[in-house]
């Protein structure tokens, strides 16, 4: 079973995550922000993870270190995981249609992070949750996992769709991409000979 354990403790935040790659879409979520438990339960059930995530963070202030610090732990767990990406297909795309908004993911395990980021959001907030840190959450997570990862918008106008949207074709990209191709188990997805 390709698992991950990440204690993560700084003077903004307290981590404890539990990530199975193999798993069913089994969670338990909790960061002190509805509208993130909402986007980080919805990423593991359509990427068929398995989380178990706890974060206290200062949320009195706002929730940009919650949101950042979650995903470099989010990062670094699929990076722990997936070891030395032997056998992975490496690329995942996903177009995905969520009501009214229209959202590509692609990503390459790449061992090289890059942000391609073109997904407007048309208001700054979705309930108490800043929309800009949706950028930020991404940007740590494509640091931390060494991957590229690129997201687009085609169609929306709903804030909460767009997020929702990329959350889950995020969530389908990642899980092609980390998945093992049973004919190239033991080959490691690079001509390098290396990807980390």
């Amino acid at each position: 079973m390709r698992t991950a354990e990440i204690i993560r403790k700084t003077a903004e935040t307290d981590i404890a995550l539990q990530l199975n790659l193999d798993g069913e879409g089994k969670y338990t979520i909790d960061t002190g922000c509805g509208f993130l438990n909402h986007m980080m339960e919805l990423f593991t059930r359509h990427g068929n993870f398995d989380l178990t995530l706890k974060c206290a963070g200062d949320t009195h202030v706002d929730y940009h270190h919650t949101a950042e610090d979650v995903a470099i732990s989010l990062g670094r767990a699929f990076d722990e995981a997936l070891g030395d990406r032997r056998g992975i297909r490496r690329y995942g795309s996903m177009i995905l249609p969520m009501d009214e908004a229209l959202v590509l993911a692609a990503v390459d395990i790449s061992g090289r992070p890059a942000l391609g980021w073109d997904l407007p959001i048309p208001t700054e907030k979705v309930g108490d949750f800043d929309t800009e840190l949706v950028k930020e959450f991404m940007l740590a997570l494509t640091r931390s996992l060494g991957a590229s990862i690129h997201l687009r918008l085609f169609a929306g106008e709903n804030s909460h769709h767009i997020i929702e949207g990329a959350f889950k074709a995020l969530a389908r990209a990642l899980a092609e991409a980390v998945a093992i191709d049973e004919r190239f188990r033991d080959r490691i997805p690079s001509t390098k000979g290396t990807i980390v």
